[in-house]
């Protein structure tokens, strides 16, 4: 397993079959709560782990020409193995992930949040994408997300701009895309 530590404890690691109950029991939360799913790689739309696996197989189908390469991490707490969270890196980035995905997204499973995961979970992605020579990134949030966006700032996000969100994927209409200087 791969794994970057905190000072906290906080761990990313490549999805494995291990933690299989733990992303599933994560994906039930997540939609017993009716959250969405960002950096979950479409975790809400299969049945099982197996399934959820095959990263590429099933977005390059989805996507077709589209489709843009990512790694998944979970974010694990050592010790008990939780999954308190998913985050991605996609790159490199397609013209719909430039306007309103960008290069990261993560969620944190809502029995754990308001605790510094996600701020967490960010900083741990922004160090593995500078081992994988990244410059900088871009981050996005809708502009109702308040949590996504203290995350972002702690993890020193400058505000580019608001695009109005003419995909359909945020509640408020408009999508706030930040970068981070690496």
């Amino acid at each position: 397993m791969e794994t970057g530590e905190t000072l906290t404890g906080l761990v990313l690691v490549k999805p494995c079959e291990p933690y299989g109950e733990e992303v599933m029991a994560f994906r039930d939360e997540m939609l017993r709560e009716g959250r969405d799913l960002p950096g979950c790689a479409k975790l809400e739309c299969v049945e099982t782990f197996a399934q959820w696996l095959d990263f590429e197989g099933r977005l390059k189908a989805e996507y077709k020409d589209g489709y843009v390469p990512s790694k998944v991490y979970l974010a694990v707490t050592p010790g008990n193995g939780r999954v308190v969270g998913i985050i991605d890196f996609r790159h490199p980035l397609s013209e719909f992930l430039l306007k309103f995905g960008g290069n990261i997204g993560y969620s944190v499973r809502p029995s754990e949040r308001r605790k510094g995961y996600g701020g967490e979970m960010l900083g741990l992605m922004l160090e593995k994408c500078r081992e994988f020579g990244e410059e900088r990134v871009l981050v996005v949030c809708d502009k109702r997300n308040e949590a996504s966006r203290r995350t972002i700032l702690k993890n020193h996000g400058v505000l580019e701009n608001e695009v109005e969100d003419t995909a359909g994927i945020s509640k408020s209409g408009v999508i706030q895309r930040y970068w981070i200087e690496l």
